[in-house]
């Protein structure tokens, strides 16, 4: 059974993963970024604010290993046109609060992030909720599934080339 989050120096350890989470994205160091998540781990964002699971509702994205994988390679094929000039991203994560678990054994972790994203001639900025359920393995924090709440989810997005 994982370690429970309680005292200051394990928050402290969870937001510290959290921004080596969003270095890694920042970073576009995709396959190190997907090291941090468990096996079977899920990587979501709902269409809809307050949307109860992927699977009866439709969601902006909803990717297992495979998926995350096949985006990763996408972003580093050379001959990629939507990579012609390179997205660069630079994350901010803060208010980090901890929830209640709805697995023994879990950590629940919610944040809130600004996403700036440039790929010149082009700027936007993102923003928007994330929520980790995290376990302890070996010593080190797994992503069981990351959850990414868009403030304005339900507006008209371009393509989102990189990882939110």
């Amino acid at each position: 059974m994982a370690t429970m989050v309680s005292t200051q120096a394990d928050i402290g350890r969870v937001s510290q993963f959290l921004y080596e989470e969003a270095a890694l994205l920042d970073q576009r160091r995709w396959f190190d970024w997907m090291d941090l998540f468990a096996e079977g781990a899920m990587y979501w964002a709902p269409l809809t604010p307050d949307q109860p699971d992927p699977i009866n509702h439709v969601s902006l994205f909803y990717e297992d290993a495979m998926m995350r994988e096949v985006r990763a390679r996408r972003l580093e094929e050379q001959r990629a046109w939507s990579q012609q000039p390179l997205v660069q991203a630079a994350r901010i994560v803060g208010n980090i609060r901890l929830g209640e678990p709805e697995q023994d054994g879990e950590i629940l972790v919610r944040s809130t992030f600004i996403m700036a994203e440039s790929r010149i001639p082009f700027h936007r900025q993102i923003a928007g909720f994330y929520t980790h359920r995290l376990v302890e393995r070996e010593g080190r924090f797994l992503i069981a599934q990351k959850r990414v709440d868009i403030i304005d989810s339900e507006g008209v997005h371009g393509n989102f080339e990189g990882f939110l």
